[in-house]
């Protein structure tokens, strides 16, 4: 059993550095991983690929609700550590492990029974329609366990091992670059399975995570804890946080379904363009995500162990870090926005629609990134309200009205416009909130 990190003592900087760091190569692979799987997608033809493009919200508003579920463990776990009680904190594991299994399995039935009544009403037709259900009944197969791979992950850099849980994070893009070719186009004398190929090697990389997260929990640490008297009152103060949290992260997806929703009337070219273009952007914006999760264990913990200081100054730190890291990513996929998108797909009108995405959408990732980062602070402190009211936010009242009036001036391209506007307009209020509610918390504690 090893030590957790003490994040109490030590430069921020170089606690931030180091668990983003490794975060960051854990998120960039697992989104490559999707990107890869799009490369092979785009063999297969333009329905397949436009088949991912509609499953994609789906898969990921489950998987973003479970990590949200997450989210209100590792808050619970960093404080903990930071007052020194590691009882509590494997005690949050395991109950957090239940909660996991009993909502995945649920998530699980619901969405076998509801995938085509919700690609229906995405807009899916005929061949794309079925592709997309068939991908998805298969991904939910795997569902739970890649739930709980995703859970595990938080819990474990909550306790400041982010180097273990970046090697969950690569084990599945790995498999499903291995794998993926001899599934989807049948090498070695397999069948050519196509989409379905596509979702077994996600089902395989799932279950590879969940055996590897499994063997930290309970032979590494050895953090199995089965009292089931206070499973009850655990669980709530898991969903205090987590059922926010997890709110919270549905709202990118539901930002994506409504974006595939508004260019479905423009033609499945244009769908399949903004599926290849959004992964490409997204392994950019994983850099902000890995800044953004590493603030959760340094903020519960620093203030658990009442170091306010350094809770603003790891703050201060992630946001100047994430802007600067916006701009340097922003040029990069601006001056290659056609090469990239041409490693994909070569249709003119899919090249057209993608490079007009990364022309535009990028320029925000720095201000996309202070929203995370906004949001993750405040999960950490317990506070999620703020956090899902940010969110919802950015997409219901500000990023739909924006798109509404400016694709009826300027066609798809104004709603990449209002993906943009509204990460800039969102992310300045995400900064002075969080601000504002860390300075009012400490005005009450001295108060008190």
């Amino acid at each position: 059993m090893t030590k957790h990190q003490n994040l109490t003592e030590g430069a921020i900087s170089g606690h931030l550095f180091r668990l983003s760091g490794v975060m960051i190569i854990g998120f960039i692979a697992w989104t490559l991983g999707g990107l890869i799987e799009i490369f092979y997608l785009g063999i297969v033809g333009l329905d397949a690929l436009a088949a991912i493009t509609f499953a994609f919200p789906l898969t990921m508003s489950l998987t973003a609700f479970i990590r949200g579920i997450g989210v209100g463990a590792s808050s619970i776990i960093a404080r903990a550590l930071g007052e020194s009680d590691r009882n509590k904190a494997a005690i949050t594991t395991s109950h957090c492990n239940v909660i996991v299994i009993l909502i995945t399995v649920t998530l699980s039935l619901i969405g076998f029974l509801t995938a085509e009544l919700f690609y229906l009403a995405m807009g899916a037709r005929n061949e794309i329609l079925n592709l997309a259900v068939a991908y998805t009944q298969i991904w939910l197969l795997g569902f739970p366990m890649i739930g709980m791979a995703m859970v595990s992950n938080g819990m474990i850099r909550s306790f400041g091992d982010a180097s273990f849980s970046a090697s969950i994070m690569l084990s599945a893009p790995a498999i499903q670059v291995v794998i993926g070719p001899f599934l989807i186009f049948g090498w070695l004398g397999l069948p050519a399975l196509g989409v379905i190929g596509a979702a077994w090697a996600a089902v395989i990389g799932g279950v590879c995570q969940f055996l590897i997260s499994s063997y930290w929990f309970l032979l590494k640490e050895k953090l199995l804890r089965a009292e089931f008297p206070s499973l009850w009152s655990s669980c709530k103060d898991i969903l205090h946080v987590g059922i926010p949290a997890a709110s919270t992260n549905l709202i990118g997806p539901l930002s994506t379904g409504i974006t595939t929703w508004l260019l479905s009337s423009y033609g499945i070219a244009v769908v399949a363009g903004f599926g290849v273009a959004s992964r490409i952007e997204s392994v950019a914006g994983m850099v902000t995500v890995g800044f953004a999760t590493s603030i959760v264990p340094i903020v519960g913990q620093n203030w658990g162990a009442g170091k306010i200081d350094r809770v603003y100054l790891a703050l201060k730190t992630c946001y100047l870090a994430c802007h600067a890291w916006g701009l340097i990513a922003a040029a990069g996929i601006w001056m290659g926005a056609a090469f990239l998108v041409r490693l994909f797909s070569d249709e003119e009108a899919i090249l057209e629609s993608a490079v007009w995405f990364l022309y535009i959408v990028p320029l925000s990732i720095g201000f996309g990134g202070m929203v995370n980062i906004a949001t993750h602070s405040f999960n950490a402190l317990r506070t999620p309200l703020p956090a899902l009211i940010l969110s919802l936010a950015r997409v219901l009242f500000v990023y739909v009205p924006l798109a509404a009036i400016l694709q009826l001036w300027m066609g798809y391209q104004g709603i990449f416009i209002a993906i943009a506007l509204s990460n800039l307009i969102v992310g300045l209020l995400a900064y002075r909130w969080n601000n504002y509610a860390l300075e009012k918390r400490i005005r009450g504690i001295i108060k008190n």
